[in-house]
């Protein structure tokens, strides 16, 4: 049996049996092999910008040659750098690894210049013509008049080699700095009646201590060490937020959130809709917090409240009882969600165990053909059994994109959250069935903080970052500056739900979301994806025959199609508020159940 002491490490010998063995350094040494006879092959076929011209078969001929070798190379590419990730990501100060990953990134370099030629390459064909003309085209037609439009917003070759190149020593550094800076950050803090040094990561956790005291000083030694880590990090997201601006008018977009909504297949409409919902139910959640508030006994909530656990005697949910329940739960969905859970456990799929130079947090990863890897610092909380199920949601994402192509599977990060979100609530709707009213607390509590930080505190760093992108354009910001706008971003949406007194000022610092050049906005996904999927679970509810019918499908095609396109498929109008209030009208049953929870204990 699995112990909270022994969680499992994730198995990565089937894919090669260690980073010093010889069968990874041939993988490694064939992949550069690929990679370059891929950009032969490119330079064979003319592969670039060039004058536009009638379609001819020497073309199409062409087309077919370089996209299926150019879907073979990536896939391969991708597996490798997801092995060594494993590596980085579970210890980061694995030097080998950290070394390997460099390599491959130099590597990884030519894969993105090939990107950006093919893409001015399909800018100058005739797409429509192409489509009509080849089978291949149509299989991925839609990436292609994507690739059209975004070949406009590409710079010169020369210019756009040159902004790759550099990246990997401007905003890849300064990311893979603060990845390894924050990851191996100490924490000096006095528990237990000893002082201690623990990493941050662990010291984070305390967030989710019963002890308010516990709580308190933990949040109060983070916070000290953010600020001794402020410049390098300020220092960070200046250089990362000047070359995104700096690329972003070079390539003819209005702002980096033009450029990001476009990656994200959705629309300024959309934004607006989904953001006009999610500021009308500010003051629900503020109700929410405020009841959280009366349930531990306090006038209102601190910032290192908001993880608190509430009710006393709760039922903790140790790892291997969790994948039992996960596993039974996915089950009554189908037996193909059901059979992809007992492969995680069974195959190792999972690193849950917390550990110093581990990064923080959760997340999937997908690794070759249906395969997944989730990292998680597991918690015996019923939130530790949430953000288990969240992630085989992915897991069960991938599998289902298992059958399409590099080029189709481009997942959107607003749609990357459709099958999580759905598994999570396949779970929280189980676990509700089986709770007492304590317990239904607890359990109503976990979604609700979940939904607080995906609705309110994601605007938060919204708001933030429009900021940031803003006043970068004028200048560097200093870290009070930061801290500043920060503040702000959680004063306009927590509002009196907590003390302000206690904001989170280093939000900033301690999120890697926005320290990289390729991923801005990396926030706003996280509540579309959040909304969606219980928009999603609603259709679900009303004709469960109908939606398994074609659920698989839309999990297999969100690289394939605009969201707006893809929510069509079963009625939703996303560029509406409509739906976006009926997703938060789920939200908002659960603050008054979970009002009436609290009333009931303090009766």
């Amino acid at each position: 049996m699995t112990s909270q002491n022994t969680l499992p490490h994730w198995d990565m010998t089937p894919v090669y049996p260690g980073l010093e063995s010889a069968e990874f350094e041939a993988g490694f040494q064939a992949a550069i092999q690929a990679i370059d006879q891929l950009v032969a092959l490119f330079d064979e076929h003319h592969i670039g910008l060039r004058e536009a011209a009638p379609l001819d078969a020497a073309t199409v001929h062409s087309f077919e040659t370089v996209i299926e070798r150019f879907n073979n190379v990536l896939r391969e590419a991708h597996t490798l750098e997801a092995y060594i990730t494993s590596f980085v990501t579970t210890n980061t100060r694995n030097e080998l690894a950290q070394a390997r990953h460099s390599e491959y990134l130099q590597q990884a370099m030519k894969l993105s210049l090939l990107e950006t030629r093919f893409t001015a390459w399909i800018g100058s064909l005739d797409v429509e013509a192409l489509i009509e003309r080849s089978a291949l085209a149509r299989e991925h037609a839609f990436m292609l008049r994507k690739a059209r439009i975004q070949a406009t917003h590409l710079m010169s070759p020369a210019e756009e080699a040159l902004a790759t190149e550099l990246n990997l020593t401007g905003g890849t550094a300064w990311g893979k700095l603060h990845s390894d800076f924050t990851s191996q950050l100490l924490v000096i803090l006095e528990l237990e009646g000893r002082e201690q040094t623990l990493p941050m990561s662990v010291v984070r956790n305390l967030a989710y201590d019963p002890d308010r005291e516990v709580r308190r000083r933990a949040y109060e030694a983070e916070i000290a060490v953010w600020q001794g880590a402020e410049t390098p990090l300020a220092a960070a997201m200046n250089s990362i937020k000047g070359e995104v601006n700096t690329l972003t008018r070079r390539r003819g977009w209005d702002s980096p959130l033009d450029a990001s909504l476009f990656q994200n297949n959705i629309d300024r409409q959309t934004l607006h809709a989904m953001m006009e919902a999610a500021h009308e139910s500010f003051p629900d959640f503020r109700r929410y917090l405020r009841a959280k508030a009366r349930a531990l006994g306090l006038p209102v909530l601190a910032w290192y409240d908001l993880f608190a656990p509430v009710g006393q005697n709760v039922r903790a949910w140790p790892y291997e009882e969790a994948a039992q329940f996960i596993v039974e739960q996915f089950g009554t969905f189908s037996p193909r969600l059901r059979r992809l859970a007992e492969r995680a456990f069974g195959e190792r799929w999972i690193d849950a165990e917390p550990r110093p130079g581990k990064v923080d947090g959760a997340f999937c990863m997908w690794l070759r053909n249906d395969e997944s890897r989730v990292l998680s610092n597991y918690k015996t909380a019923y939130g530790g059994l949430s953000t288990l199920a969240h992630e085989l949601g992915h897991a069960y994402h991938n599998l289902n994109l298992a059958s399409r192509t590099m080029l189709q599977r481009q997942t959107p990060m607003t749609l990357a959250e459709t099958a999580s979100i759905f598994c999570q609530t396949i779970v929280q709707q189980a676990a509700l069935q089986k709770a007492d009213p304590q317990e239904q607390m607890v359990i109503l509590e976990a979604s609700l903080q979940n939904a607080c930080q995906v609705v309110v505190d994601i605007t938060s760093r919204f708001i933030f970052e429009q900021n940031v992108f803003e006043k970068r354009k004028q200048r560097e910001l200093s870290p009070a500056e930061f801290k500043s706008l920060m503040r702000d971003g959680q004063r306009q949406t927590y509002g009196d739900g907590l003390d302000p007194d206690t904001y989170h000022a280093y939000m900033w610092a301690m999120k890697p979301h926005y320290y990289s050049t390729d991923r801005s906005f990396y926030n706003y996904p996280y509540m579309f994806g959040l909304l969606f999927g219980l928009g999603l679970y609603a259709r679900y509810q009303d004709d469960p025959e109908a939606f398994r019918a074609g659920y698989d499908d839309l999990l297999s095609s969100t690289g394939m199609g605009h969201a707006a396109e893809l929510a069509a498929r079963f009625g939703i109008d996303i560029r509406r508020p409509d739906f976006w209030r009926a997703s938060l009208d789920v939200v908002r049953a659960d603050i008054e159940r979970f009002e009436a929870l609290v009333a009931e204990q303090k009766a």
